[in-house]
């Protein structure tokens, strides 16, 4: 660890963040998991997944 690490925990320290502050970077870090769970069980949409590099003709 360096020394910025050090004073930047002993700010924390002195002055946490308020409690409405870790409820929301908790809400979006839940929020992001809770995506990548659906994504896990369900997979990618076709729309989502990125155009494999050539057209796909349909006639």
């Amino acid at each position: 660890m360096n020394l910025r690490q050090f004073l930047r925990m002993s700010k924390w320290a002195r002055n946490p963040p308020s409690e409405k502050r870790v409820k929301l970077v908790l809400g979006v870090v839940a929020l992001c998991l809770l995506l990548v769970g659906y994504e896990y069980v369900f997979g990618t949409p076709d729309w989502l997944s990125g155009w494999s590099g050539r057209p796909k003709f349909r006639p």
